[in-house]
């Protein structure tokens, strides 16, 4: 892979598509992790103003202090770069707490996804305030393979600069941008329980893995107890998450019946 080269296409494709909509810059949410990282490195690069928003909603201490050492390390080598945190725990316990109570088994998955939607309305109201673009941070696996995000939570963004990239691509993206070693070596995780579990804990394998079932093509017979094991994840992924991969359906109206 042409590391040097796809960065600075990301770049431009950045920095042409803030100039076509007419908007000033970047908003992106810091969570410590490899994803947000290389996004928001991306978005400094093109020059254009970069805010960084942390926001913690009883965030492992773990990836509060990545994420801080990130942003320490992009507003060395980017004066555009600014960055804000805004503790979000109160307000999530708040509406936790208006909420009727119930003891349905995705209730702490159902919480987990309450969480990035309510990230997503802080991103918006940054950039609705300086006329800004709200940046996702989704890879290829993820936003098209297994469906691994939030609908209308950090899935609910305006543009999407490495959704086109596997997840080893954007390890590969991050060495070349010499992101810290913490970050690169970290464990990937959502982020959303507030705890240490891995993305590989709730998919059930690793990215490596699921890189390789989304291109699968081979002889279904020649796989090993492992291989078929992760394709049926895989398929099983992306069968169910259907819903959150492709784009929102329309119901179109007949014209007789108009």
């Amino acid at each position: 892979m042409q590391s040097e080269k796809i960065i600075n296409f990301i770049k431009n494709w950045l920095t042409d598509y803030v100039e076509e909509t007419h908007q000033k810059g970047f908003v992106i949410g810091i969570s410590g992790g490899i994803d947000s990282a290389v996004v928001s490195t991306l978005c400094a690069m093109t020059g254009k103003p970069t805010l960084c928003v942390e926001m913690p909603i009883h965030q492992d201490e773990k990836q509060v202090q990545r994420a801080q050492k990130h942003l320490s390390f992009l507003k060395e080598k980017y004066a555009n770069v600014t960055s804000i945190s805004v503790d979000l725990t109160s307000s999530f316990e708040s509406l936790k707490e208006s909420l009727p109570a119930t003891n349905s088994p995705q209730l702490n998955l159902s919480l987990a996804n309450t969480r990035a939607r309510l990230r997503m309305s802080c991103l918006y109201y940054f950039a609705g305030l300086d006329k800004h673009l709200v940046v996702g941070t989704g890879n290829k696996i993820e936003d098209f393979g297994v469906g691994f995000f939030t609908k209308y939570g950090d899935g609910g963004v305006d543009l999407s600069p490495i959704a086109d990239l596997m997840k080893s691509e954007v390890f590969a993206i991050a060495k070349t941008l010499d992101i810290i070693d913490e970050i690169q070596n970290a464990q990937p995780t959502d982020g959303l329980f507030g705890d240490e579990r891995s993305d590989e804990d709730q998919l059930g394998a690793t990215y490596d893995e699921l890189e390789w079932a989304m291109t699968f093509e081979g002889d279904l017979s020649n796989l090993n107890a492992r291989e078929t094991e992760v394709l049926e994840i895989y398929q099983r992924l992306n069968r169910q998450n259907q819903h959150k991969i492709k784009p929102i359906p329309l119901c179109r109206i007949p014209k007789n019946l108009k």
